[in-house]
């Protein structure tokens, strides 16, 4: 396993205030197939802020499990998490953006499982507006900066009755690259030619907000969850934990079938059902503009990206595939996930990763017997 250093617990402490997390009550129910020999294992991840609270949560859990490994997770960004382990500075990394095929051809072993589905929501700064609902091409609009004012006709046929100011929109996003804002991107894309063609879909793209000055950057999740709430008449794009962990107000959205739907468990579900076959031999597969009745339409999957062939350190190997076999199958790691406002994995895809993680290879044998 590659070796990394260790990520200081003054920033895993920090991170954990700012997502608004506390040290979890909750004990697993089951344990992993094989101890550690009483033998220190330290894993070091990084990259997406998509997962943080959860993963954050997770780690502290985990320790009750296994006393003896120790699970640092930085919150870089998807990018940086996917640079990490092609770098191998990392033991594992997380991410919500795909990997690309230039990346499997540099390091052909490297595997993303699906770890949870989130939802991105839309969070607005609009002293005095309780309940805000926008469209897929009202969102186009805003963030394409064609729409530039609060009281805009636009966004006032969606709100009847709703005292929408007269104030000029500040668009807050990402300013690294990053998993959330491919979901968001890709729903606007989705929904809109317009946007696809001529902003594009990715995890770092040019802000038309930023040109004619109404655009304004933050650094992961936490950061544009910042920027909104400090910035009166804002608007942005974050998973659905920071949102709920900051009592962030954030837009009902109309989804694919006309209905006006809020992120929720529910509507999530809706929304991983309706691909619920889609996983392709990378197992990986998206989760966007869902057809179904509830369904949120800006939803995405969370990955670990993992190597399938190790020749170094076996035990660090096998320690990694237990700790991602108890988060994806642990009854209480499940119920902290749903608390925070992640939905769980289907059973149908935990038994995908479940068999992944068994073809996993250390010195030419598999690790978990």
């Amino acid at each position: 396993m590659r070796r990394f250093f260790l990520f200081s617990w003054v920033i895993v402490a920090l991170l954990l205030t700012a997502c608004g997390g506390q040290t979890p009550a909750a004990t697993s129910t089951s344990t992993p197939e094989a101890q550690t020999g009483g033998k220190s294992i330290t894993l070091n991840g990084a990259g997406a802020t998509f997962p943080l609270p959860v993963y954050t949560e997770w780690n502290q859990m985990y320790r009750s499990v296994q006393p003896d490994v120790t699970i640092n997770y930085q919150g870089i960004g998807s990018g940086g998490g996917q640079k990490a382990i092609l770098d191998s500075t990392v033991d594992f990394a997380g991410s919500d953006s795909l990997l690309k095929d230039n990346q499997y051809t540099k390091m052909p072993d490297l595997q993303m499982l699906p770890m949870l589905a989130g939802a991105v929501v839309p969070i607005y700064n609009l002293p005095g507006v309780d309940k805000l609902v926008l469209d897929g091409p009202t969102m186009v609009d805003i963030f394409m900066a064609n729409i530039t004012n609060w009281n805009d006709p636009a966004i006032a046929k969606l709100n009847p009755g709703v005292s929408l100011p007269d104030a000029p929109i500040v668009v807050a996003h990402r300013s690294d690259g990053s998993g959330t804002t491919e979901i968001f991107t890709s729903y606007l894309g989705a929904v809109s030619e317009e946007w696809k063609n001529s902003v594009g879909v990715g995890k770092a793209i040019e802000w038309p907000a930023d040109k004619n000055g109404q655009g304004i950057g933050g650094k992961g999740n936490p950061g544009v969850a910042q920027a909104v709430q400090a910035t009166p008449n804002a608007i942005g794009y974050v998973e659905l934990a920071y949102a709920k962990s900051n009592s962030i107000p954030f837009a009902n959205l109309i989804n694919a079938a006309g209905n006006e739907v809020t992120a929720d468990a529910e509507t999530m579900q809706d929304a991983m059902a309706a691909f619920a076959n889609a996983f392709n031999e990378r197992l990986t597969a998206k989760i966007m503009n869902a057809p179904g009745q509830k369904s949120w339409p800006i939803m995405g999957y969370t990955y670990l990206i993992i190597h399938m062939k190790e020749n170094q350190n076996c035990d660090k190997t096998k320690a990694l595939l237990e700790y991602a076999s108890w988060a994806v199958s642990d009854p209480a790691a499940a119920q902290k996930a749903a608390d925070l406002g992640y939905a769980t994995l289907p059973n149908a895809v935990k038994e995908l990763v479940m068999a992944k993680l068994q073809e996993v290879t250390c010195n030419g044998q598999k690790v978990l017997q």
